[in-house]
């Protein structure tokens, strides 16, 4: 073939390819418009949302609930305040069930280690505010929905104005992870008197069936929620404030809260190494999924509570039997020790105080966590809370038989790291019980 052959060749090719391609193109254009022209897409509506558009996109939401349930759900007025992890996901399921004016309030910025949590942030938000992705990306699924994006820190100087000043909530969802700025909060909307949900602590917890909802004062195995519990009993408040929380038991193989390194350390003084006052500076270990249960659990928990949907959680999962035997076991240790009167100068409903506020549901011999009883301390003093162990059933088989029995000294039985620490859960106790 001469040279001219090859370019009628080639050019044909192109030409042929280039037409294929262009006919595709055609072809699904003309697909996606008439597709188009039978979804009701916010695009193509120019913000003609109205009723009959809302009901059929809730229609599920009106079987479950009911025609007045879902009209409660609509007249809501909701503030969310931190929109991470657990807050992203109360405002998106929120929105995506019906609630018409939500706001949401937090200072920080989508970054991107944010992204193994946050409902709905992409790639292109790194950097975003938190509240602005959230409105952002609801508009496109919700259109109906009022969403007030306020990039601030809540802090209790401005705390007024960022929870009424839009008008007074019907419900308040506090997702704030820092302890100073949590309380504050709980304070605040307490006696405001709005009822309020908290999420405790989402991080190093993964066991998704420990999850509760209840008062602030069933929560247990949650250090976050017993360091929020002990400042408020400060400030008067001892119940009244509902929480979702994980009882999930602590463990030597599971992730704990990572160390500050060295180098951090040799930068100053650890409170001045956070980007604002009294924040972490550590680095929580968060399985992704725990912090959408925890926002879910919250949505849910609003959901019924608002539309009148009988929901009837189980507060502690009835530690109630739990913490019965372990009182029982103080009881029957009376007799085993030569006690002439068994009766317990300990009321049942102190024993989760004990269990749980003061040894943090573990025993200081050991730091096991099950089987777990109550014994006399110190055999030279009466039985008090000042004077009860939280031991393992060996433990305080064992302590009966050297010291309650045997007579032998506690520091001949223990170590000092043994006895530092019961000492400091008694001295613990001394302080707090005069707030309870």
């Amino acid at each position: 073939m001469t040279r001219d052959s090859w370019k009628i060749i080639a050019t044909t090719a192109f030409l042929s390819v280039a037409a294929v391609k262009g006919l595709e193109i055609v072809w699904n254009t003309y697909s996606r418009s008439k597709n188009y022209e039978n979804v009701p897409t916010k695009r193509k509506l120019k913000g003609a949302y109205d009723d009959n558009l809302f009901r059929e996109q809730l229609a599920r939401n009106y079987a479950f609930l009911g025609e007045d349930g879902m009209e409660k759900i609509k007249d809501q007025y909701i503030v969310v305040v931190g929109a991470g992890g657990v807050g992203s996901w109360v405002v998106t399921m929120l929105t995506r069930s019906g609630c018409k004016k939500i706001r949401v309030i937090d200072f920080d910025q989508v970054s991107l280690s944010s992204l193994n949590r946050h409902s709905c942030a992409n790639l292109d938000d790194v950097g975003v505010s938190k509240v602005d992705c959230l409105k952002s990306h609801m508009a496109n699924i919700a259109p109906w929905c009022e969403i007030e994006a306020i990039n601030e820190l809540w802090n209790k100087e401005n705390g007024e104005r960022l929870i009424l000043g839009g008008g007074r909530p019907t419900i308040v969802v506090d997702c704030i992870d820092n302890i100073d700025t949590k309380v504050d909060l709980l304070e605040f909307v307490y006696k405001q008197d709005i009822d309020v949900i908290s999420s405790m602590g989402a991080s190093t917890k993964s066991d998704p069936t420990r999850i509760n909802v209840g008062d602030l004062t069933t929560t247990e195995e949650d250090p976050l929620a017993r360091s929020v519990r002990r400042r408020l009993k400060m400030r008067g408040i001892t119940k009244g404030i509902t929480t979702v929380f994980s009882a999930e038991k602590p463990d030597p193989r599971k992730a704990k809260l990572l160390p500050l390194p060295d180098e951090e350390y040799n930068k100053g003084k650890v409170d001045e190494l956070s980007a604002l006052k009294d924040f972490r500076v550590r680095i929580l270990p968060v399985l992704g999924t725990m912090p959408g249960i925890f926002g879910l659990t919250i949505a849910t928990w609003i959901l019924t509570k608002v539309s009148g949907y009988p929901m009837n959680p189980i507060e502690g999962k009835n530690r109630i039997k739990i913490y019965d035997g372990i009182y029982q076991s103080l009881a029957g240790q009376m007799t085993r020790i030569g006690m002439p009167d068994q009766r317990v100068p300990i009321a049942l409903k102190e024993v989760g105080y004990i269990v749980e506020e003061v040894f943090r549901g573990k025993s200081p011999v050991s730091g096991f966590s099950t089987r777990l009883t109550l014994s006399k301390w110190d055999p030279s003093k009466p039985v008090s809370l000042q004077n009860v162990v939280l031991l393992t059933k060996e433990e305080q088989k064992e302590h009966e038989e050297k010291v309650l029995n045997g007579g032998r000294e506690l520091s001949e039985v223990y170590s000092k790291d043994v006895l530092d620490l019961v000492d400091k859960r008694f001295e613990e106790e001394r302080y707090y019980s005069q707030f309870r």
